[in-house]
C-alpha cells in the first residue's frame, strides 16, 4: 500500500474512537472567529458522513451556504437552505438536488479531510474531486478545519494535490 492509503486507513480507525460532537462545536467556533470566514459571504461547506467534522452550526450565521455535488468526475455548487431536500448521492454523500451555480460566487470553500499538515497540505478520500475543483477555482479562498489528533508533520504530496490556505485545528 502507499503512504497516504495507510494513512487514509489510521484516519478513518482513529476517527472513529473521537468525540466529533465537542471537537465539531470547537472547530465551528474557531472557524466562527477567523477573519476569513468573518469576511466570506459566500461559504460551500460539506454534509458531514460519519464520523465527520459536522459544520452544519455554521447554517446558523448570516451567510449563504453551498453545498457540492458530484457530476462525473467534477464537483458543481448548489445553493444550500436549511428546508432544501438532500438525496443520498452513489457515494453515500447527502447532495442538494437544485441548480447548480458558477463557482464564481463562492467567497469561502470548507474543504473536508481525513488529515491535514501545518504545511497547508490534506488527505482527501482519494478521488480527487476537491483537488481539480480547487485548482479550476485558485482565487477562491479554502479553509480545513481538522481535529488536532489528524493532524499530522507531513501529508504526502503529489502534485495534483492543491494546498489549502487555512488549516484549523481543535
Amino acid at each position: 500500500m502507499d503512504k497516504k492509503t495507510d494513512l487514509r486507513i489510521k484516519a478513518k480507525e482513529l476517527r472513529k474512537t473521537l468525540p466529533m460532537g465537542n471537537i465539531s462545536e470547537k472547530l465551528v467556533a474557531r472557524i466562527r472567529n477567523s477573519d476569513v470566514y468573518i469576511a466570506a459571504k459566500n461559504v460551500m461547506i460539506y454534509y458531514p458522513l460519519k464520523n465527520e467534522v459536522n459544520l452544519l452550526l455554521l447554517l446558523e450565521d448570516d451567510k449563504n451556504f453551498f453545498l457540492p455535488r458530484v457530476n462525473g468526475k467534477d464537483l458543481e455548487v448548489c445553493s444550500f437552505e436549511k428546508k432544501e431536500f438532500l438525496k443520498k448521492s452513489k457515494l453515500k454523500i447527502y447532495e442538494p438536488q437544485g441548480d447548480s451555480v458558477k463557482s464564481e460566487v463562492l467567497d469561502l470553500i470548507i474543504v473536508p479531510a481525513l488529515a491535514a499538515d501545518r504545511h497547508g497540505n490534506r488527505l482527501g478520500y482519494g478521488g480527487g474531486y476537491y483537488d481539480r475543483f480547487l485548482a479550476a477555482n485558485p482565487d477562491i479562498k479554502t479553509l480545513c478545519a481538522i481535529p488536532e489528533e489528524l493532524m499530522v508533520k507531513i501529508v504526502p504530496k503529489e502534485d495534483f494535490d492543491v494546498k489549502i490556505d487555512y488549516i484549523i485545528s481543535a
